[in-house]
């Protein structure tokens, strides 16, 4: 079975509902009230899973949010590995506004971690197996920026290959600390990594290519929202046009979009047909409404869209 490991170190709770209007100072009685396990390693873990892949998820969980996050995990049957912190986890909240169609979205920064909590973890991950570890989402404060570079040194040591989905500083040092495999920044978080707009198609592939060049990343997948996204390496790029779709959420579609292109890598795809396989997902997950990511079915029929468009 493929296997993958991945590492969420700011998890949540991702409580989702939706509400007839959003209207400050009024009582909104939300239906549908939906509680998963959140934040970018577990997403990632999620969609893995449905693809019928095994991750081993590492992440950090504290206080009584935590405790449920661990229930949340076992009701899905993952191989998962906390390291406890005396801080609290995040919860974060997801309303839909039935009314006009739009999505409100509530994150919390997440609880302060020690340098001691920061050891813990990462020598829990000297023991992690799989073909790839995910390192995804934000750090939480007290965690240092080149966390991440480091948690790459453990990879390359192990054997594993390190994918990178974070941003800002984080984003900047673990890139830094080069070995990373695949990096997958949006389009504004490329922007932030070269110090420059990126207006066009060629200036983004150009800035992912310094990236390349500069040995911090084997390959770069951009998202780009409703223009597609772009897959560059060594040997060359790929660009993909975004498939059409009523967007419900924005929830969790990087995360689909990583753990859908690993799962065909795990299964000897080459990179570009994983790269159509996780744009599809990518796209499944915007049509999905709420925290649910997306679905293999939806994925196989947006996939078949790309792999027409490529036969054509």
């Amino acid at each position: 079975m493929p296997t993958i490991a991945t590492l969420t170190m700011n998890p949540t709770i991702d409580v989702a509902y939706e509400v007839n209007q959003v209207r400050h100072t009024h009582k909104m009685r939300g239906r549908k009230a939906n509680y998963d396990p959140g934040g970018g390693g577990i997403n990632v873990a999620r969609v893995f899973g449905r693809l019928s892949g095994n991750a081993n998820c590492y992440y950090l969980s504290g206080g009584a949010a935590g405790a449920m996050l661990d229930v949340l995990l076992n009701q899905r049957c993952f191989a998962r590995k906390p390291i406890t912190i005396a801080g609290n986890t995040r919860i974060a909240t997801n309303i839909f506004e039935r009314s006009t169609g739009h999505e409100f979205r509530f994150v919390p920064p997440g609880p302060e971690v020690t340098p001691e909590e920061c050891a813990a973890c990462l020598a829990a991950l000297s023991e992690a197996e799989g073909q790839f570890l995910v390192a995804s989402g934000s750090l939480p404060p007290g965690v240092p920026d080149d966390f991440y570079a480091q948690v790459g040194r453990i990879a390359n040591e192990r054997g594993i290959r390190l994918v990178l989905d974070s941003s800002g500083d984080a984003l900047r040092a673990g890139l830094a600390g080069g070995g990373v495999y695949l990096a997958k920044p949006s389009e504004s978080e490329l922007a932030g990594l070269v110090g420059r707009e990126l207006d066009t198609i060629e200036e983004i592939e150009a800035a992912a290519a310094e990236i390349v060049g500069a040995g911090q990343a084997e390959m770069v997948a951009v998202t780009l929202g409703e223009k597609g996204g772009l897959l560059v390496s060594a040997t060359g790029s790929l660009f993909l046009p975004a498939i059409k779709v009523e967007v419900k959420s924005a929830t969790g579609a990087g995360d689909s979009f990583v753990a859908a292109m690993l799962y065909r890598l795990t299964v000897g795809d080459t990179p570009e047909q994983a790269f159509r396989y996780g744009m599809a997902a990518g796209a499944a997950a915007a049509i999905t409404a709420g925290t649910d990511l997306c679905f293999p079915e939806d994925i196989e029929r947006l996939f078949a869209q790309y792999t027409e468009n490529a036969a054509s």
